[in-house]
């Protein structure tokens, strides 16, 4: 997993505070947020930006908006019979927003366009309510995927998704696989089946051991409340006390982007994303069997995916998420056009912990498409 009720100060803010209550009303303006804090904090985050960017929002039929970056390289223009490059779409994780690619869209917008947005119910994107059945709630997720993709009049992207991204964006591919060049899944949430730890009560056989990477604390401390409210409720119920818990339980947040800001600017940005009025999460709730587990597993639907498809899975080695998976979907591919790498010293932030490495590779992926 990734990192995520607002003073209401932008227009294209659907309120949809499911937690609240007329006796929390006074909640809003006891949390230190609001949309205009966050949309300063993440200008910091964009300022480090050296190629041309256009950041804007991006209409949906349905009023919906999402917070867009379109990145391209600072350079004359090329002659007008080259073929343009298939652009990078590049899709966050659960709790995130655009800031967290800071590390990687400068240098993989120098050869083509790059995109990147705030998902539905995340980051500056519109937060509209979200239904409890998970199927419902993931199609929500793909429609303002597909509409906005749409709106940009993109005919074919290469598309990359990190965690909760990465399952959105297999989703998507298996809807909508004419519009995806390459997929690339980066440490993705929801693949694997829940193990059972217990054979059912009754039945004499041995319980069976199961083996999973250790949960990083923060984890821990989310899924004990996760069961009873929204995943990052925690960071709203405690108000001004909520950015120096952020600090203290997410704390390799700074350290990750250290040599960019010598502040708190990525901990404050990962909180303004999260303090704000739940909406996406409530969506990751509704699909998510427990924090950790997808209540329809990827891995049962990824042979959806047209074999002609070319897919790439990065797995950061000491992350908790099990790349194992990976290792099953090209067996369930039969090797076809599938291909898993590990990217030694990284976590489940991989496109923050090896920077260098992880922008390498996908600029790599990305010239193989053209």
């Amino acid at each position: 997993m990734d990192p995520a009720t607002t003073i209401p100060t932008a227009p294209m803010q659907n309120e949809c505070e499911t937690e609240s209550s007329p006796i929390w009303n006074w909640w809003p303006s006891w949390r230190p947020t609001s949309m205009s804090l966050l949309k300063t904090t993440e200008s910091k985050i964009l300022a480090c930006i050296q190629n041309d960017l256009w950041a804007r929002f991006v209409t949906l039929p349905n009023q919906d908006r999402i917070w867009t970056l379109t990145l391209t390289k600072k350079a004359a223009p090329k002659p007008a019979e080259q073929a343009p490059k298939t652009p990078l779409v590049m899709v966050h994780g659960f709790g995130g927003g655009v800031g967290l690619w800071i590390r990687n869209m400068d240098v993989l917008s120098r050869s083509r366009p790059l995109y990147a947005f705030d998902l539905l119910g995340f980051g500056r994107s519109s937060r509209p309510p979200f239904p409890s059945d998970a199927a419902k709630a993931e199609e929500q997720f793909i429609d303002s995927i597909e509409q906005w993709r749409q709106s940009l009049g993109l005919e074919n992207m290469i598309l990359l998704g990190h965690s909760l991204g990465g399952y959105l964006a297999t989703s998507y591919a298996i809807q909508y696989p004419s519009r995806v060049s390459h997929l690339i899944l980066v440490d993705p949430w929801g693949f694997p089946e829940r193990p059972q730890a217990e054979t059912q009560e009754g039945q004499d056989q041995r319980t069976e051991v199961v083996k999973r990477p250790p949960l990083p604390r923060w984890v821990k401390v989310i899924a004990a409340v996760v069961s009873l409210f929204n995943p990052l409720a925690v960071i709203r119920a405690a108000g001004p006390w909520g950015p120096g818990l952020v600090n203290r339980f997410r704390p390799d947040f700074k350290r990750k982007f250290e040599d960019l800001f010598e502040d708190d600017t990525m901990t404050q940005y990962i909180y303004h994303c999260n303090a704000q009025t739940p909406s996406g999460e409530v969506g990751f709730r509704a699909m998510a069997e427990s924090l950790g587990w997808a209540k329809r597993p990827m891995l049962q639907r990824v042979h959806q995916l047209p074999p002609s498809m070319p897919l790439t899975m990065l797995y950061g080695a000491r992350s908790w998420v099990d790349s194992s998976s990976g290792d099953s979907v090209v067996q369930i591919r039969n090797q076809a056009h599938t291909r898993v790498i590990l990217i030694d010293d990284a976590s489940h932030h991989v496109y923050a912990d090896q920077p260098e490495e992880f922008n390498r590779v996908v600029e790599k992926i990305c010239n193989s498409v053209n």
